[in-house]
């Protein structure tokens, strides 16, 4: 709580600080209270449990909400009747608004930040070699599952047990009637049943009335860290200007890819369409905008750039002589959209990514992208399983991340639910890259490079319209960008007919069996086509 109220302290001492600057005395005890409240702030901001980039982030925000306000107070507080109604407009907005933003800045610590709520850590004996701890939401902890025909009344006298009356439906889809997940309900436990949490479960999932409970699981991104530039000398017939950065296209042999389709006057039959589910995309960036399209505007920004980097790995537009390129040759084959499941400081929950999933899947996309995911076990899937089966009925085949914690991806979710294409990350020399989880216990995983992947970025973000990252977040897009421009071709694969086609056409790595086969674009397209 430190950390808001000291922001809250500061900025308010800054704006009495303009508001006085002409009486000598008070200006100079506002501003020394200001710098103090402000150091306060700034050590309790940089003592969070999150990683360096993360907190930047939140310091920009905060300096920005600062700078903001001290800005308007220099100009509309030049007289002292305007001081009260301009600090009552501040304090309404803040309290209203921002302050359970701040509270709720950090999803990467391992403490809830706004109640006195414990750590909620379900321990797993298969997954004790990561050593990291499952976290769940602390407003909205679990996702039940009620039986057929059961409802949430049903459930009064556990509810009155704990006071649980704070819950609603979880998840929002179209056909209802196809699925279990009309069915899940989330709850949050209040402050004073905390430590009550595995009783609640316990006395949840006994109850005649429910099918199944779990927690509802936070999920972050990796932070994002550019990286050196790669150099190649490999042409592609094609006259994107940062193609010389593109090692990956140099191993997949790209160029041939580009001259079998141009040389056989290969044709779409569809316009494929990749949602990206993840941190939003810069939907108006020089080398997305001719093949993005919008579903909501507020999908269409993005402030953290994970997700306009990983648009630009699927569906960056090829031959523009702008920036970058994709597999899809021109602009007839695939289309890409954002659906964002993520917030402005990469952090979401099961239940975000799951309403992406069925809002994609009722969009009717042809490929869903997940560069997303967080620690699991094949014991709490329910939710995630329901998801892709809804998705698969309405005919999206879907591609996740392995994850980045170099151990077994069955530990991570939803990497390791049936019915997705799971993806690890090589390096420039095809080996697994050191970060990347592997996938030989995954039902269908696949590989691609991950590593100093060149790509788009937001316009205006600090390392400009383009930069390289690292992750299986990178090679992930890499698939989905494939699997588009193979269902442009053939719309009626499904995710096992495609899974097999690129198995059966990728090539080895020197560590196949922990990667599976890399993606091979020529001979998959051949393959379809064929």
């Amino acid at each position: 709580m430190l950390y808001p109220i000291s922001f809250i302290a500061a900025l308010s001492l800054l704006i009495l600080w303009f508001s006085y600057k002409n009486k000598e005395s008070n200006a100079r005890l506002f501003s020394k209270l200001f710098f103090l409240s402000l150091g306060v702030y700034g050590v309790n901001l940089f003592l969070q449990d999150a990683t360096f980039g993360y907190k930047l982030m939140a310091l920009s925000r905060d300096l920005m909400i600062m700078g903001g306000a001290a800005f308007f107070a220099s100009i509309l507080l030049k007289k002292k009747q305007f001081l009260v109604v301009f600090l009552a407009i501040i304090g309404v907005l803040i309290g209203k608004f921002y302050f359970a933003t701040m509270i709720n800045t950090f999803p990467e610590q391992l403490k809830t930040s706004s109640s006195n709520k414990p750590d909620i850590i379900q321990e797993d004996p298969s997954t004790k070699e990561t050593n990291e701890p499952i976290v769940f939401d602390d407003s909205w902890e679990l996702l039940v599952d009620l039986k057929e025909g059961s409802k949430i009344s049903d459930l009064e006298a556990i509810l009155k047990k704990y006071d649980l009356t704070d819950f609603e439906l979880a998840f929002t889809m179209e056909d209802k009637a196809v699925t279990d997940l009309a069915d899940y309900y989330v709850i949050n436990i209040p402050d004073n049943h905390s430590q009550d949490f595995q009783k609640i479960l316990i006395d949840l999932d006994k109850s005649e009335n429910v099918d199944y409970v779990e927690g509802n699981e936070v999920i972050n991104i990796a932070p994002m860290r550019p990286e050196p530039l790669p150099k190649i000398n490999r042409k592609f017939g094609i006259n994107d200007p940062a193609l010389t950065h593109l090692w990956g296209f140099e191993t997949m042999e790209v160029d041939k890819l580009y001259n079998y389709v141009n040389t056989n006057n290969i044709t779409p039959n569809k316009k494929a369409k990749i949602a990206i589910l993840d941190t939003g995309i810069d939907g108006k960036h020089e080398d997305l905008k001719d093949r993005f399209f919008s579903t909501k505007p507020e999908y269409d920004m993005d402030v953290v750039g994970h997700g306009t980097h990983c648009a630009g790995i699927a569906s960056a537009v090829t031959n523009n002589a702008i920036g970058v390129a994709s597999f899809a040759p021109n602009n007839r084959f695939v289309e890409v959209t954002s659906i964002k499941v993520l917030n402005d400081f990469g952090g979401g929950t099961q239940r975000t990514v799951i309403n992406g999933i069925l809002e994609a899947a009722d969009l009717e996309v042809d490929v869903i992208s997940m560069s997303l995911g967080g620690r699991s076990n094949s014991c709490r899937l329910k939710a995630y399983k329901d998801a892709i089966k809804y998705a698969n009925k309405k005919g999206a085949i879907v591609i996740v991340a392995a994850g980045n914690s170099n151990t077994n991806a069955k530990q991570y979710s939803p990497a390791n639910t049936p019915g997705v294409i799971t993806v690890s990350a090589i390096d420039t020399i095809l080996n697994r890259a050191s970060f990347s989880n592997y996938i030989q216990d995954i039902e269908m995983g696949i590989a691609a490079p991950g590593v100093k992947i060149y790509s788009t970025t937001p316009t205006n973000s600090r390392t400009g319209k383009y930069a390289a990252f690292n992750g299986t977040s990178m090679a992930t897009p890499y698939v989905a960008g494939l699997v588009g421009l193979m269902r442009s071709l053939n719309p009626k694969l499904d995710t096992k007919e495609v899974y097999s086609i690129l198995k059966q056409t990728g090539k080895s790595t020197k560590d196949t069996k922990k990667t599976g086969k890399l993606i091979y674009p020529v001979e998959a397209i051949r393959k379809v086509v064929e």
